[in-house]
């Protein structure tokens, strides 16, 4: 009911206005109605607007409740903020500040006036004139506008209730709306409300935003020009938009100029004055930063959404203050170290495909990806040739050099989660969100190599083997339907010999594991990563789901990691902890969730043990030589078929981080079976973090594993005061090896790591590509070869 009173009052206030017209004007129909046919006659006329009334007052209850019009200055986005206090990011409606009216220049407000509506200080929300007018041309064929200021306000604050159809009955509601809206506010706060909230192209909302984004000014500061020109963009923002259709924008500006002379606002010298000179725009699209979290924040803006709709509040306008399980320190650590190490195997991949080798025109692939673009189909499209579009295209530099940039771009995803209550603590989707916002860790689903046999031996040691129980390196050769064979080779022939679990885990022998999973079962095998975390991808249930030919995402790979390090317990992966008002009350507070069993503690904690192996002596080592952690870790490194992905992942009892290191097409390669393997692409980015982290001691370096039978309390307190004693006086930067064993261990799959003594080997390979490609530059080059 609340919403018919400014209405009726309106409806009053033009009564009064017009009550001699209507007293003289009934006086006659009541004269006419005394005969019975002319009786007839007016109230069949009588009928149709009647009708028409009846309709207008049925619809009142579905036209917006006015409250007021500028609640957009006092709307507070939600604010994220970290564990730790800091602030992410907000989410905001869109990209606005809001300005008062005496800080809007006059030239804008009478340029607006003279062209949207001249007779503004005139109506009551309606320009009868101009409503007619429009309606009599409508019936012509010649569709002519005939809102005022006040109706379009009311469409573009409320679109959803009034709608967007070309209906009848969408213009009663914004008429209704614009009688309400009038009825409640004074002229000044309408036209306040009016250009702070009109949209402008390039996300700039409002006459401030919009100041900024075509003139690099204030709203304050425009003159007649810059003024007329954003004034006339209103009538269709992208047909008069001065940036892409000057020559438009330059008529639609003079146009705005001319109604201003026509209405007294502007001198007919001054127009003539004006109207020759040129646009003068100054454009810089206004990016709101990402913050440090981007697409962190990606992911937390659906989950808040679907929160608020619940709880009826949103996310844009309330004020909520949310409180997320990032640590900002370890996500700087995690953006620092994303950006440094992807710059240096950037440097690799540009050596790798140079334009004047790898990326010659007469390159097979380069071929595909010409044909592949928007560019090719659109000119085949146009009726060109497929022959003559490519050799255009390829002789076309700027569109060479931008195809170059865009495939051999290396990415790269990190995530960093804490093992005991799933909470998210970093999280990387990209090298850089503004030049590629794709999400890498929840979005990319990848090959995870060998970073997926944790899963065979998990599901192994579950059965009942033994790290110790043995298979013999041989040849391997399996049926997989029809008359297809699967023969998974590694990096070096078969020894012959037999090797153990453990050293088939430590050291990634594809022949272990491949035997290994024919004993488990496929099945079995997905059906524990599932459970463990791999909830999302579908998993093929194959032999050579083995050596990890499923994608997965990367928060899928780093949850079922915190899995083994949680004790064998599975705890979902959790981005917020509470959630405030405004005011600081709470409205409510997610605990902590109970993990759910995917693994007996002894089976976690015996596959963990061995992973430490990985670390200590196989593929991961690179952890202990090259960044010196001497902390209780475990992990797994993986490179998948043509060094397209590289991974790896690291445990400790307080943090599992893991980094997948690619190009988002997987057919560029950095084309080095050195640089493509996981231990020399992912590790560094999850060794320098670590490093860092443990460091500055945001993690516990003294913190261990605790094994299953350490139950009582005696003994994890004599655990802790040796591991004490031991990290007190060890002077050694890494662990003492654990013996020998008796059996032979099998050559790893990826190569040894640099010595410690050496620097590090990334930044000199990389010095060494650089300098040979800048020899090459300079000497005479014979005609480029097609690349295999």
């Amino acid at each position: 009911m609340n919403s018919i009173y400014p209405l009726v009052f309106a409806i009053k206030q033009a009564l009064i206005r017009l009550r001699p017209h209507f007293v003289a004007y009934f006086t006659t129909i009541l004269g006419h109605l005394r005969h019975p046919t002319r009786r007839g006659v007016i109230l069949s006329l009588a009928s149709v607007p009647a009708l028409f009334l009846l309709y207008v007052l049925i619809l009142i209850p579905f036209t917006p409740s006015i409250s007021d019009i500028r609640k957009a200055a006092s709307e507070q986005p939600a604010q994220i903020l970290s564990a730790d206090g800091k602030k992410l990011t907000e989410f905001k409606r869109s990209n606005r500040e809001w300005v008062k009216l005496a800080d809007i220049s006059p030239h804008v407000i009478n340029a607006l006036i003279a062209t949207e509506d001249h007779r503004f200080y005139d109506h009551f929300g309606l320009d009868w004139r101009r409503t007619g007018a429009a309606v009599l041309s409508t019936f012509s064929g010649n569709r002519q506008g005939g809102s005022t200021l006040t109706q379009q306000l009311a469409r573009n604050l409320y679109p959803e209730e009034i709608g967007r159809a070309p209906t009848l009955t969408r213009k009663i509601k914004e008429a209704i709306t614009a009688l309400k809206i009038e009825a409640i506010h004074s002229k000044a706060e309408i036209l306040e409300t009016y250009l702070n909230t009109v949209p402008f192209l390039y996300n700039a909302y409002g006459i401030e935003m919009a100041a900024r984004t075509y003139f690099d000014n204030s709203a304050k500061a425009l003159d007649v020009l810059e003024s007329a020109t954003l004034v006339g963009m209103l009538k269709g923002n992208s047909y008069y938009n001065p940036v892409l259709n000057p020559e438009r924008a330059v008529q639609r500006r003079n146009t705005v100029l001319a109604q201003m002379v026509k209405r007294q606002k502007l001198t007919p010298e001054k127009f003539e004055l004006l109207k020759n000179k040129p646009l003068r725009i100054d454009f810089e699209r206004q990016i709101e930063a990402p913050g440090p979290a981007p697409h962190f924040a990606q992911q937390l803006r659906k989950w808040l959404i679907a929160w608020a709709d619940r709880n009826d509040y949103n996310i844009t306008s309330d004020g909520l203050v949310v409180h997320t399980t990032i640590d900002s320190r370890l996500q700087t650590l995690a953006n620092q170290t994303v950006s440094r190490r992807g710059n240096q195997l950037q440097n690799v991949a540009n050596a790798t495909w140079g334009m004047r080798k790898a990326w010659s025109t007469d390159n097979k692939l380069v071929e595909s990806f010409i044909r592949e673009s928007l560019a090719y189909q659109a000119a085949c499209a146009k009726g060109v040739a497929p022959e003559q579009a490519m050799k255009q295209l390829q002789a076309d530099k700027a569109f060479m050099q931008t195809l170059h940039q865009q495939k051999t771009l290396i990415q790269a995803g990190f995530l960093a989660i804490d093992p005991r209550n799933g909470h998210i603590k970093a999280w990387v989707g990209s090298r850089d969100f503004n030049q590629d916002a794709f999400d890498h860790v929840q979005q990319a689903r990848r090959q995870p190599g060998s970073t997926f046999k944790p899963f065979v031996y998990g599901e192994a040691f579950r059965q009942g083997l033994s790290p110790d129980d043995t298979l013999i390196d041989q040849a391997v050769e399996i049926a997989v339907g029809g008359s297809e064979i699967w023969r998974p080779t590694d990096g070096k022939p078969p020894s012959g010999r037999a090797t153990s679990l453990r050293d088939g885990l430590v050291h990634s022998k594809n022949t272990i594991t491949a035997q290994l999973m024919q004993k488990v079962g496929p099945t079995k095998v997905a059906s524990l990563a599932r459970t463990m975390g791999i909830r999302q991808s579908k998993l093929e249930e194959v032999p050579s789901l083995a050596l990890g030919t499923s994608p997965v995402a990367l928060q899928e790979m780093v949850t079922a990691y915190g899995t083994i390090a949680n004790g064998g317990g599975y705890v979902e992966p959790v981005l917020v902890t509470r959630i405030e008002d405004r005011n600081g009350r709470l409205l409510e507070e997610f605990a902590p969730v109970s993990p759910k069993p995917a693994l007996r503690r002894s089976v976690a904690y015996t596959l963990l043990d061995v992973m430490r192996g990985v670390i200590d002596r196989g593929t991961g080592s690179g952890i202990r030589t090259r960044f010196g952690i001497r902390a209780d870790v475990a992990g797994k490194t993986g490179t998948t078929q043509d060094n397209a992905d590289g991974w790896f992942i690291l445990m400790h009892p307080q943090l599992v981080a893991g980094a997948w290191v690619g190009f988002n097409d997987s057919r560029i390669t950095l084309g080095s079976d050195y640089w493509g393997q996981g231990a020399h692409s992912a590790l560094p980015i999850v060794g320098d973090f670590f490093r860092n982290a443990l460091h500055t001691r945001i993690i516990d370096p003294r913190i261990r594993f605790e094994p299953p039978d350490e139950n009582s309390f005696l003994k994890r307190q004599f655990s802790r005061f040796k591991d004490w004693l031991v990290n007190l006086f060890t002077s050694k930067p890494e662990p003492t090896p654990k013996p020998q064993r008796s059996l032979k261990p099998a050559k790893p799959e990826e190569s040894e790591p640099p010595p410690q003594n050496e620097a590090d080997a990334l930044q000199e390979k990389i010095d060494e590509i650089v300098v040979e490609m800048k020899k090459e530059e300079t000497e005479p080059t014979a005609p480029p070869q097609p690349s295999h």
